[in-house]
């Protein structure tokens, strides 16, 4: 997002007689925001800006230990007109998680089947012709009817193949839980989830 404000604007005339000097308070603030434009006839997807997702403990059992978060909001555009979608054409954000490293400590790690989640659409869908992705859940189970796969290219929104359903701008997050044995090592872990928007007819 864009803002533009012009302070104080003081409007200068012609020459007269001497007058008082205006009142600084009495300066008009002019502002305007401006959207960021949407390039017709794509699909595009942004991530809200975010300083990383940090998971915290959280429904841990004697079967796991588990840490859970939220992602930052992710938005899809789809500007195209129906008359620029091709039957059976739709598009999906699929997440991919990275293996979880321990600072300091290479060996120490912690691989992506053990990272689930849960997609959330925030968008209204009444048409159901985008929905939010199926949760997935770490190869430890949480105890849930989700697969026990992992966030392993793993769909967190998707549209259904409906041209004129599937337009406009939809916003999706995740609820994130990992899930590991109880004795894993002590450490400070990080990965990386990466998010992509597939196009396919």
């Amino acid at each position: 997002m864009l803002a533009v404000s012009v302070l104080g604007l003081a409007l200068a005339g012609v020459a007269g007689p001497a007058v008082a000097a205006d009142d600084p308070g009495d300066g008009i603030d002019v502002s305007v925001t401006i959207e960021p434009t949407t390039t017709p006839g794509q699909v595009s997807m942004t991530v809200a800006d975010n300083s990383g997702v940090s998971l915290q403990e959280n429904g841990s059992d004697a079967a796991a230990r588990q840490f859970t978060g939220t992602t930052p909001t992710v938005t899809v555009t789809d500007a195209r007109s129906p008359e620029e979608i091709p039957a059976g054409d739709f598009w999906a954000v699929v997440g991919q998680a990275g293996q979880f490293t321990a600072t300091g400590d290479p060996a120490k790690t912690i691989g992506s089947e053990y990272l689930g989640w849960t997609p959330r659409l925030l968008t209204d869908s009444s048409t159901g012709a985008v929905e939010a992705g199926e949760p997935v859940s770490s190869v430890i189970s949480d105890g849930t009817d989700a697969p026990a796969v992992g966030l392993q290219g793993q769909e967190m929104l998707v549209s259904t193949a409906n041209s004129a359903g599937e337009i406009g701008t939809w916003e999706v997050n995740a609820d994130l839980a990992l899930r590991t044995a109880v004795d894993v090592a002590a450490g400070e872990y990080h990965s990386t989830l990466t998010l992509s928007l597939f196009n396919q007819s």
